[in-house]
Formats: structure tokens, sequence, C-alpha cells
């Protein structure tokens, strides 16, 4: 009953934001929010538990990504994934991408790392800090994501140092992603990126908003800092 709750919420959702999905693959990513919700009943995976939300909060807000680049064949890492999101939605919908999954939470990427393979979801599951990880992936993706995590100028400074020169950091944000961008404009010129658009999307009458950001060149070496600098002291 749950799936087809989701499937159906998940279908009515994608065409008013201008995205086709196939059949197979909608009931894919349904399937994947059966095992997050059921899953969620004993591991902090979110907040949103009943089916049309997930379907429409969690899967369609995420896949508005598809409406703004092409992913097919690109390098995609999500920082900061939690239950998986934006980047499992997206494999879902674009398995062509090749997407890396990171987050410092061992519990969920062990459980995103058990799931995945059982739905023929292929992702690179990584648990280790942003700051951290990025000394073994500098400058090795197209792009980066990240969903609410934190505010955009620390955003800028965990994510950005992993994008290629040329590629782009995309962070979702809600209705105060204009003021964030703005509060982030010297963060983003430091680290060699250029505020290219903010796209907004009603998502279940509430605006969301994607901050496209362009590598312009490559981040300079001493970024990232510690994670205690970077929230003790912004750029």
């Amino acid at each position: 009953m749950e799936n087809t709750v989701m499937q159906a919420a998940l279908a009515a959702a994608l065409p008013p934001l201008g995205i086709a999905m196939p059949q197979d693959r909608q009931e894919k990513l349904c399937a994947f929010g059966d095992m997050l919700l059921e899953k969620n009943k004993v591991m902090n995976l979110t907040s949103i538990t009943d089916p049309a939300q997930v379907a429409v909060l969690h899967f369609a807000d995420c896949l508005t990504l598809l409406t703004l680049a092409d992913f097919q064949g690109k390098t995609v890492i999500d920082v900061g994934c939690g239950g998986g999101f934006p980047g499992v939605p997206l494999k879902i919908a674009c398995p062509a991408l090749k997407l890396t999954l990171l987050d410092s939470l061992g519990k969920r990427m062990n459980w995103l790392a058990e799931t995945l393979p059982a739905l023929g979801v292929d992702a690179e599951c990584v648990t280790a800090r942003a700051e951290e990880e990025v000394l073994n992936r500098r400058e090795r993706y197209d792009f980066a994501l990240s969903r609410a995590v934190a505010r955009l100028n620390i955003l800028c400074e965990l994510c950005l140092p992993y994008v290629k020169v040329g590629g782009y950091f995309f962070s979702m944000k809600g209705a105060a992603a204009q003021e964030e961008a703005a509060e982030a404009e010297a963060a983003i010129e430091k680290l060699g990126g250029k505020l290219e658009k903010i796209q907004e999307f009603s998502i279940g009458g509430a605006s969301h908003s994607v901050i496209m950001i362009r590598k312009t060149r490559p981040t300079p070496r001493e970024f990232p800092r510690r994670y205690g600098k970077i929230k003790q002291k912004p750029l």
C-alpha cells in the first residue's frame, strides 16, 4: 500500500517540474523509499515518514537537478549524503552517472552499501569527513552535490575542492537561498567558483532552490581547512 501511494505521488509530481522518468526507474526509486522508511524505524534517516511526502519532498525535490545539467556519464559526489539524498534518486533516474556517496556517519553509509546493490544501484559509499577525504579526491568530479547540510559559505569550502575546473557545485536550499548566496559571495570567489544561477522550484507548495556554482579555477591548496576552523571563521 505504501509503495502504491509513493508511486502515485511521484508520478504526479514529476511532469509539472518538467521531469520525465521511465516507469521502471520510478518503481526502483519507490522500492528504495520503502527500504528507507523501514530502516528509519530503527535508524534516523529521515524526518519525513509519510510515503507521499517522501515521493514529493525527497524524490521529486532531488530530481529537479536533472533539469539543470546533463548527468549522463558524469562523475558526481554527494557530500553529506545522509540517507542518500540527492545522490541516490539521481543515480536511479540516470544510471550512466558515476556516483560517490560521502558521509561521516558509518551506520548510514553501511546501510547504503548494503541496500543499493540489492536494488542494482552502483555507487561508491565512503565513510569520511569531507574536509579530510578531499586529500584523496581533489578536483576529481564533474559535479559536487549537497542538500541541506550547512550554510553555503561553509559548504563551498567543503565541496568546491572536489570539483574539476569547468564543473559545478549544486547546493540545494530552501527559501533562504538568495540570502545565503549573498553571504557566501567572498567564499565562492576565494575558492575558485563563480555563482552562475539560482533556480527556484515549487515543491509541495514550498519554495526550494538550487544554487549553481561553476568552478572557474583551481581551489587554493590551503582549502579546505579543519572543520572546527571552517565553522569558527567561515570565509
